[in-house]
């Protein structure tokens, strides 16, 4: 794969969980960020981990991606700078608890990050992405959109939605060069893996499942990732990719 230099790319969530490592490794193929996040503190540790050499590349913006409104403003003034190359949907919000349990309020809330937040990044970059007959979007969706997992229908909702985006933006944007994907993670060592009860057999269930027995890590999304971005997967639209060790296989 080539060179990422000269790429401007818009990256939600880009401090948190996957996005850390994932934002370091583009930055250090040459692409420039816009990473949105909401959580100072990660922030902040993303900013400290990146090299001194790389620091340019990297505009960091805390941003409430619920609040539609500082969204939007955020947006115009990041594409009114320069056209956004790419764009990475993969923030996103995900209480557990019984179905019956969420609010309507808590479903708006999941929707509105995990969703809506995407519409926005992407009809605020697909004027410039038209315009220049190249653009790259990428959702990130998950492994739980293919059932087994309990207590998260709002989130799996919201996996779904974007999935279902993923093919009829791939087919609307095609005429003009831009290429519209999602990845799909499996069970990676994240913060949200951190809260459960039994983290020695959670993780023993993982490595069960999987056909490769490792645990994923951040490399293996930010090398799907570097292959969407990149002139080789030109061709290549509309795809779900499963990044899970084989826990499941289509």
């Amino acid at each position: 794969m080539g060179s990422l230099t000269g790429r401007r790319i818009l990256y939600t969530g880009a401090a948190g969980g996957l996005g850390h490592q994932t934002t370091l490794e583009l930055l250090e193929a040459g692409a420039e960020i816009c990473a949105l996040d909401h959580d100072l503190h990660k922030i902040e540790q993303l900013l400290a981990d990146t090299p001194a050499d790389r620091r340019s590349q990297l505009h960091l913006v805390e941003v409430d991606l619920a609040d539609r409104l500082a969204l939007e403003t955020t947006l115009a003034k990041l594409v009114a700078d320069a056209p956004l190359d790419a764009v990475i949907n993969n923030a996103a919000v995900y209480p557990a608890r019984p179905f019956e349990e969420f609010s309507n309020a808590d479903h708006d809330h999941v929707h509105a990050v995990n969703v809506a937040a995407a519409l926005a990044c992407t009809k605020a970059a697909l004027p410039g992405m038209r315009a220049q007959g190249w653009g790259r979007i990428i959702n990130i969706t998950s492994i739980t959109l293919t059932g087994g997992w309990e207590n998260l229908a709002p989130y799996v909702q919201s996996k779904g939605a974007l999935l279902g985006l993923t093919r009829a933006w791939a087919r609307e944007f095609g005429k003009w060069g831009i290429t519209v994907n999602a990845i799909a993670p499996g069970a990676f060592p994240t913060d949200a893996e951190k809260i459960h009860p039994d983290p020695e057999g959670y993780n023993a269930m993982v490595l069960d499942r999987q056909s490769i027995k490792r645990r994923g890590h951040a490399g293996d999304i930010a090398a799907s990732i570097k292959f969407f971005l990149s002139d080789e997967a030109g061709f290549i639209t509309g795809h779900s990719l499963a990044v899970n060790g084989g826990w499941t296989m289509h």
